[in-house]
């Protein structure tokens, strides 16, 4: 459908979206942003993210359900009946994706099994995106993120560093494991390219997070037997943080002798670079909580501004530290376009957050609004060769629904945001 995406890497690729919340939306969303087509396929009750995240100006329309689900097109169907799953059938005959992340058990009542889907066009791709894998004891436990992030050891590295446990205040691990789905998808269409064979992909995010955390935090229990203890001291020690200045905070991270060297001479502590303590990276590794303290003390006598010159006069790792409020108005970022203003047909002027990489071989232009639930059921319908009489007995049994957007859909505008 190059007339709803125009140029980008997946023009031409049909996703079929059964996904929700933020770990699917997410993963769909950046194959839509790169040209794919997405159908997303909403039940009668809608994706639970568009509640989510605070109300919009109208019912259904969250902000982060706004900033999830761009340039997708909303069908509602009822699954749970017959009519309803035939229309997913005829869709599915013609995709390139299908993207879910319900737990396996719920696609196979659906009769949305790999072996099923498969049954109905072999070259698909299956990708699923749940929270336990299905060899082990947890595969039937439900979870959100707050559950990965504690049982995969993510909230235990808080506890570390600062004596308990917390969650990381963002939805880490739905978006991790999103971002590998996609990973995940791009290379299983270029094993299709090459081969022809469509493949089913599991996406558990217990075992990715797991996997991030201890390649980080194995550490010496890497070893068998082990020679010390799990956890990367740099990484889990109290001073690993946002340094604070005179007159605020810096993020600073200087590790090399060619970095580190320069920034002692400026705090007034250049006797320190012949310490056998801090002289190299490995010394200062093995003292880093020492190491830290004594650079958070230095760091405090002058202002945040005063230590970004001197990092940027000697090219050390540095950047101004930015709070929520602050981030959206970072001169960067301003400079990049990266928050973009458009204009939602029902929403309302809006600020959008343009997809952060570029690419040589053409970007997508035909920009679709996040869209209200049912908004593209009906051309969505006819397009799979239904009738009007059909679309209408659809409608009337309940299988379908559609919604009719208070606006005409408009072009977004893509202006960057303004100062």
């Amino acid at each position: 459908m190059a007339s709803l995406t125009g140029k980008g890497m997946l023009a031409g690729v049909r996703v079929v979206d059964l996904t929700s919340v933020v770990i699917g939306p997410l993963c769909t969303q950046i194959l839509a942003d790169h040209g794919a087509e997405v159908i997303k396929i909403e039940s009668p009750e809608g994706d639970v993210g568009r509640h989510l995240g605070g109300r919009g100006h109208t019912p259904g329309m969250a902000p982060k359900f706004l900033h999830l689900n761009r340039n997708k097109r909303s069908v509602c169907l009822d699954l749970k009946q017959p009519a309803g799953r035939d229309v997913l059938v005829r869709l599915l005959r013609d995709a390139d994706i299908l993207a879910w992340n319900v737990r396996p058990a719920s696609m196979a009542r659906l009769g949305l099994s790999y072996d099923e889907v498969r049954a109905i066009n072999p070259r698909i791709i299956y990708c699923g995106m749940f929270g336990f894998g299905q060899d082990g004891p947890y595969a039937s436990v439900p979870a959100y993120d707050p559950i990965i992030q504690g049982v995969s050891g993510v909230a235990g590295l808080h506890e570390l560093a600062f004596g308990e446990p917390r969650y990381v205040p963002y939805v880490m691990a739905d978006r991790t494991s999103g971002l590998i789905a996609v990973q995940m998808i791009a290379m299983a269409l270029y094993h299709r390219e090459r081969t022809g064979e469509g493949q089913s992909i599991e996406v558990p995010m217990f075992e990715n997070m797991a996997t991030q955390v201890l390649t980080e935090h194995l550490y010496l229990r890497t070893y068998l037997p082990p020679i010390g203890d799990a956890g990367d001291p740099r990484l889990v020690n109290p001073y690993y943080a946002p340094s604070p200045t005179l007159d605020g905070y810096i993020c600073i991270s200087a590790n090399t002798n060619a970095q580190v060297f320069p920034l002692l001479d400026a705090m007034g502590l250049s006797h320190l670079k012949d310490d056998p303590r801090y002289c190299d990276v490995a010394a200062r590794f093995a003292n880093v909580v020492e190491f830290y303290r004594l650079r958070d003390e230095a760091l405090r006598q002058q202002t945040t501004a005063f230590w970004l010159d001197v990092c940027r006069e000697h090219d050390i790792p540095a950047a101004p530290y930015n709070t929520l409020d602050s981030l959206a108005d970072d001169p960067h970022l301003k400079a990049v376009g990266l928050l973009v203003e458009r204009e939602h047909p029902t929403e309302g002027r809006i600020l959008d957050i343009r997809p952060a990489n570029h690419v040589s071989a053409g970007e997508r232009e035909a920009w679709l609004p996040a869209p209200h639930l049912g908004e593209h059921t009906l051309e969505v319908l006819q397009e799979v060769g239904l009738s009007p009489s059909q679309v209408q007995t659809l409608l009337a049994s309940g299988a379908a629904r559609a919604h009719t957007p208070q606006h005409p859909p408009g072009t977004p505008l893509d202006t960057p945001a303004q100062p």
